[in-house]
């Protein structure tokens, strides 16, 4: 072994390596008493929590905002400023309420990528702006969430949209 001139870490040589290819087999590893499914101090892997993407409207302004996570209740808090962590662009809405739940995604890859599809759908469409008001701001969303159908497979989704 040795050090690094430059960053003054320890260097493993490459030929103590063991290759890439080799597995550890259960049979080459002894099983210690710690690891057995019965023992209550080994930790088991938690279930992945659903991830579900929200539109969120805010009761002061026609302003909404789209997100995703896998706690709506404890997101929406967030956004009201009664816990810390919500996001900066939606400090100015408060407070906000439910507009539309979209819920069934398989993982967060496909929960961001409907996001953002929505998102930008939502931008790059035409609005009037001579028509103000929450109303008019939401059905904007809605048919941005039908053209985002088109694009993805959304079959599996569970689409709930709250009135206020």
């Amino acid at each position: 072994m040795s050090l690094s001139a430059t960053f003054r870490v320890a260097k493993i040589p490459r030929a103590t390596l063991p290759p890439k290819s080799c597995k550890v087999t259960p049979s080459s590893v002894s099983a210690s008493p710690a690891s057995t499914s019965g023992d209550p101090g080994v930790k088991k892997k938690k279930e992945a929590a659903p991830w579900c993407v929200y539109l969120i409207a805010s009761a002061r302004v026609p302003r909404t905002y789209v997100g995703v996570t896998t706690d709506f209740p404890r997101r929406l808090r967030q956004h009201n400023g009664e816990l810390k962590g919500g996001a900066k662009a939606s400090s100015a809405g408060r407070p906000w309420n439910l507009a539309c739940l979209v819920q069934g995604f398989t993982n967060r890859s496909e929960a961001c990528e409907f996001e953002s599809k929505w998102k930008n759908i939502s931008k790059k469409m035409t609005r009037k702006r001579s028509e103000p008001g929450l109303n008019a701001v939401l059905q904007h969303r809605e048919v941005a969430l039908s053209r985002v159908k088109t694009f993805l497979d959304c079959n599996h989704l569970n689409i709930n949209w709250h009135s206020s």
